[in-house]
């Protein structure tokens, strides 16, 4: 009785700790998360703005930061294992708000490549963010995880709908210089964060020196030629690319295209986020019921009715509703997806493999830098060019293709239940 007493208590003092630090975590993704919808919001016309007659490489300064996502996801891998997670989480804190300052100064400077760093040094942190998520479960019970992972996701929520009301609120905090407010603000988030972080207590999970490792790591090659990964890896690439693209043109589309005011692109970069987070609490669920292809088909369906929606007419419903649809199809597609790729990889391989599908650079899509077509019609055909591609080449085929494995593998299981059965 005494040893299962001092058991019970022992798991009450887990998971009082693990609440503790998925509580913290939450706060910290709520505030961290402001970043990206900042930039987004007002990145595109910010760096149009700083640009002379040729207005090409608009949404330059915003390729920069999801460059700097991918970097980041990488150096907190990193930085993790020299100094620990919770350094590492308040380090990429501090890049938020360094690249704020440097994005805020760049304005009163009009220097668009120095913004266009700014902004990617802000993307670094966003990397780290990206791990938050990660944290939280590592330092959760095998029964408490689902619950970290569910107040994470809150987490992202909050920040979808903070980071555009701090836009709207801080823009023309600097006036004339327009938009270095809302950089600005990033500091004392970011600082806040830092304060939250600080708190932690996560367990240290650094590899111990000369451990050998737990069982046998396939190599990467293996790992990426398998056709079911490339599935998953290349329906992955297509709903991240195509998100990206059309969100980085949407608020030039609006605001210089279409006359629409700053706050409207601001509050349709809102409704975008929480498409995109709201549908994790159940997409798990879809996934574990339907099954990984038939969710990322779904996703895929839809980013083709945001294609619809968005070449139905310039109104703002058309933006709105196109964006929301952007979000969710990419929630459906993404974690679809990544339930593919990972299904695929054992135990010893999975972070290798999740890794290259994760930060291959096709994925990161706005690498590829939207360039608007000046004409008397407007600035916004790059946005319209993006809708184009959602709705005619890339979805199609991945669709096709994710059906195809789906019919396969079941063709199969058929196959070999009937084999077993004749035996």
């Amino acid at each position: 009785m005494t040893g299962q007493a001092g058991e019970v208590q022992g798991m009450d003092h887990e998971l009082h700790g693990a609440r503790r630090n998925v509580y913290l975590l939450t706060a910290a993704q709520a505030i961290l998360g402001t970043i990206g919808p900042i930039v987004f919001s007002v990145g595109g016309v910010a760096g149009y703005q700083l640009l002379g007659d040729d207005k090409s490489l608009a949404t330059a300064a915003l390729t920069g930061f999801n460059v700097g996502v991918a970097l980041g996801a990488v150096f907190v891998a990193a930085m993790s294992r020299l100094l620990g997670r919770k350094a590492a989480f308040m380090v990429g804190a501090l890049l938020g708000a360094g690249g704020g300052v440097l994005a805020a100064y760049a304005l009163f400077q009009s220097d668009f490549w120095l913004f266009a760093l700014g902004l990617c040094i802000s993307g670094v942190s966003g990397g780290f963010t990206q791990k938050l998520r990660f944290a939280a479960a590592d330092a959760s019970p095998v029964f408490y995880k689902p619950k970290a992972i569910s107040w994470i996701l809150a987490g992202g929520m909050i920040s979808a709908v903070l980071g555009p009301q701090l836009v709207i609120l801080t823009k023309d905090m600097l006036a004339p210089v327009f938009f270095a407010g809302a950089f600005i603000a990033l500091v004392p988030t970011c600082l806040a964060a830092i304060a939250i972080l600080a708190f932690l207590q996560l367990p240290d999970l650094r590899p111990v020196a000369g451990a050998a490792p737990a069982g046998p790591v396939r190599p990467l090659s293996q790992i990426v030629l398998n056709q079911r990964f490339l599935t998953g890896m290349v329906c992955g690439i297509s709903t991240y690319a195509l998100m990206t693209f059309m969100m980085t043109g949407a608020p030039i589309a609006m605001v210089v295209g279409c006359g629409f005011s700053q706050d409207m692109a601001t509050l349709g970069i809102q409704w975008h986020v929480l498409a995109m987070f709201a549908p994790s609490f159940f997409t798990g669920m879809l996934v574990s019921r339907y099954g990984a292809e038939r969710v990322v088909a779904a996703g895929l369906v839809i980013l083709m009715l945001c294609a619809l929606v968005a070449h139905a007419g310039i109104a703002l419903w058309n933006f709105w509703g196109a964006l929301i649809l952007l979000g969710a199809g990419w929630n459906f597609g993404f974690i679809g997806s990544t339930a593919i790729v990972v299904s695929e990889l054992p135990a010893a391989g999975g972070r290798q493999g999740a890794g290259f599908s994760r930060h291959h650079p096709v994925h990161r899509g706005s690498t590829r830098i939207l360039r608007f077509r000046q004409s008397p019609d407007g600035l916004w055909l790059g946005y319209a060019q993006c809708r184009g591609l959602a709705g005619h080449g890339v979805l199609p085929l991945a669709a096709v293709f994710a059906v195809y494995r789906r019919k396969t593998a079941s063709r199969l299981r058929f196959v070999f239940k009937s084999e077993l059965s004749s035996r």
